[in-house]
Parts: structure tokens; sequence; C-alpha cells
């Protein structure tokens, strides 16, 4: 007998046909001799009503308050599921995320997960229950309801599979696993049977929307294999592992791109020690984060600086760094905010080389201009005009020899 967790997103509970459809999934699980959890998002468009209607209420609802008002879709959902499968004649138990004790910090609507505190749900499953878990959701020190975030159900799921030491979390959702590249984009990607955590890791960071990237980071951190799979099918999906030694390890695993990134440039920035710092410290004390770095060096002890911020920081970055570069006597600031994020991920590229050259190469060949490169141990980014993201992602996909037959 196994310990399987199993989560499932909002369009696998858009509504009550899908719940009973997922009640009989959970079931057949159940009825192989296995404990099951379940873990479960707010239905299909729920949450986004939920934000509408307080936004006609104001313009910047209290996010304590919002906390409490989002909660409520996986509430509906969990205790929907237990009806079902109770009608089928199941034992089961949903619980709220304050009564697992799904403990988290108190960062309002993106809280971090501290602590699972799974005792309720041990003992559930040792009265032969099938638990029903709200995903999405917790609970700080003082009490508090918190929620973390779009896409939160996946760490949620994860949390408490690692909590529970399961031999399994599989991830339900409306695409039967990861591909090689977005198939709306790129029609010859193909589904991978196994990936490692470290490549899941860049590729969800890097545009992949399969799995929540804080998701990706608790399964990496407390061991736990995750199996991408559609709840419409019952086709094996794709297993998020450990490397191991004797698995496969593709050159290239996937080709991703994101549009939500902006660039900023500081030019003729004076060359000397702690001004990079003034810039970046300023950037950083206004809560936006910083993606890629490059400084270029030019004559008479001046230097160039580019990085980009997330699109939607990118005006309030630009007046920031414009009364920066007021300050340390920089010549100009300037900004570009159509640009995309394409990039080649995989284990391979620990061992070979040449991955970088033939990226360059490949897209030089269409005449895309490269803007700026970023690279890890098995990771390559390029940043791009972002007209020239979905033909960049095709050829690269292609070149890598990633299409499917």
């Amino acid at each position: 007998m196994g310990l399987i967790v199993q989560k499932y997103g909002g369009t696998s509970v858009g509504d009550l046909v899908r719940i009973q459809e997922v009640a009989k999934r959970v079931a057949k699980t159940y009825d192989a001799g296995n404990q099951v959890v379940v873990v479960l998002s707010a239905m299909s468009g729920v949450t986004d009503h939920l934000i509408q209607m307080a936004e006609v209420l104001s313009d910047k609802p209290n996010k304590r308050e919002m906390d409490v008002l989002l909660a409520t879709g996986e509430q509906t959902t969990v205790a929907l599921l237990a009806i079902a499968l109770e009608k089928m004649g199941y034992k089961a138990q949903s619980f709220l995320g304050h009564q697992v004790r799904i403990l988290t910090n108190n960062a309002a609507q993106s809280a971090r997960i501290l602590d699972v505190q799974a005792d309720p749900i041990k003992d559930a499953l040792a009265d032969n229950a099938i638990v029903v878990v709200a995903g999405f959701q917790g609970v700080d020190g003082c009490g508090n309801i918190t929620t973390l975030g779009r896409g939160g159900s996946d760490t949620s799921a994860v949390a408490v599979a690692a909590a529970l030491g399961a031999d399994s979390c599989e991830i339900y959702t409306d695409v039967d696993g990861v591909y090689t590249a977005d198939p709306r984009v790129v029609s010859k990607a193909r589904k991978l049977k196994c990936v490692t955590h470290d490549v899941m890791l860049e590729m969800s960071s890097l545009g992949a929307k399969v799995l929540q990237i804080r998701s990706v980071e608790f399964a990496a951190k407390h061991n736990v294999p995750v199996h991408v799979r559609s709840s419409f099918n019952e086709e094996e999906g794709t297993m998020i592992v450990c490397e191991d030694r004797d698995m496969e390890r593709m050159l290239v695993a996937g080709v991703t791109f994101v549009k939500t990134d902006a660039r900023i440039t500081v030019t003729k920035v004076p060359d000397e020690p702690g001004v990079a710092a003034k810039v970046f410290s300023a950037v950083a004390d206004a809560g936006i984060s910083v993606d890629m770095i490059i400084q270029n060096t030019r004559a008479s002890n001046m230097t160039d600086i580019t990085f980009t911020v997330p699109k939607t920081d990118y005006k309030d970055a630009l007046v920031i760094v414009e009364k920066i570069a007021k300050e340390i006597g920089a010549e100009s600031v300037a900004g570009d905010a159509n640009i995309a994020k394409v990039s080649v991920t995989g284990v391979g590229m620990k061992s070979h080389h040449g991955v970088a050259a033939k990226m360059f190469s490949t897209l030089a060949a269409k005449s895309i201009n490269i803007m700026m490169i970023s690279t890890s141990e098995i990771r390559i980014s390029c940043v791009v005009e972002e007209k020239y993201a979905e033909l960049a992602c095709q050829i690269l996909h292609t070149e890598f020899g990633l299409d499917a037959d």
C-alpha cells in the first residue's frame, strides 16, 4: 500500500460534473490499496471573480481581508469533493489550511510555507478516510488565514507530500505532462517522460507554466517525486525527480520563452567602487526584482549597465534609475519593454560543449539579434526583440533535435 498525494487544478474541478469525475479517479486510486490525500484548487474562474468583487468595493483592498476572501474558493471545492466521495460510499474528510495547520509567514497574498503539522491528516488516514485538503492557503503564527499566491495549490500539495513522506505527488492539470516547448507555439513539441528537479526549476522560472516555481523548489529541497499528468485521460505524464547517474542526460530538454521582462540601460556610469551598488540598492529598496545584469566597460573609466526587471515594475524602476543616474553622474537612461527572453535548458550541458555557439548561430541565421546573454550550468538565456520570441523558440527546438517525429 502506498501513500499518494493528488492535486487537482481549477479546470479539473471546474464544475460539479468534473468534481464527480475527480471523485471517481480518487476512488480508483484508493481501491488499488493506497492511502490518498487530495489537494484542490478553487473552481476555474472563481478566484478571479472574488478579486473582481473586492475591487468593485475598493481600488486597494486590504491584503489580510483578501486572503480571507480568496481562501473561500478552495473551501468550496474540498467540501464538494468530500460530499461526492461520501455519496459513493467512501469515508472522506476535508481540511482547511488552518485545520491541517499549514504554517506560513505573514506575507499576505504571497505567503511562504514554513511547516506542515500533518497529525490531523495522519489520524484521518489511520481511520481509513480519504483526506481532502484545501490548497493555496495556510495560517500564520497569529492565526490569520494566508494565501500562497497564484498556483499556490501546487506548493500546498508538494509540502503536504513532503510532510507525510508520500510515495508520490501527482499533479493533475489540463495538460498531460511537461513538454519540450509550449505546444501552442511549437507544433512538434513532445512530452518528456522524465525531467530532473533542477531542469524543471529552470524551465518553470523561464516560461514553462506547468508548475508553480515554488512547488518545484519545495520538491527539490525535500526530494519529493512529482508526477505531472492530465485529469482528462489515463495516460502517464512526466515524472520530476532528483538527478540520477543512470538517467538519460539530454543535451537540451526544453526551449522556453517569457515576455514578462523589460530592459533598462544606464550609459556612461562612472567606473568606481560602490556606484553599481547605489543603482541596484535603490531598485531593491522599492521591492523590484532584477534578473539579468550586464556591465560593459568603456574608455575613460566609464561603463554601461544593462539589466532586466519585471514588465509590471518597469515604469517605477525607470523613474528610480533616472533619479539615481543624475546623482552618480551617468549620462543617460534608456528603456525597452518590447523584449523577450528565450532559453534552452538541459542537464547534458554540464558535460557537452558548443551549446552556446549553436544557439547563437541558429538565431543569427534568422537575423535575430541577441541583446543580452545569461547562463547557468544547465541553461542559456538570450534577450531578443519580443516579436521574434515564437520564431526563436521554434528554430531552436528544431536545431537541438527536439521535434517529434
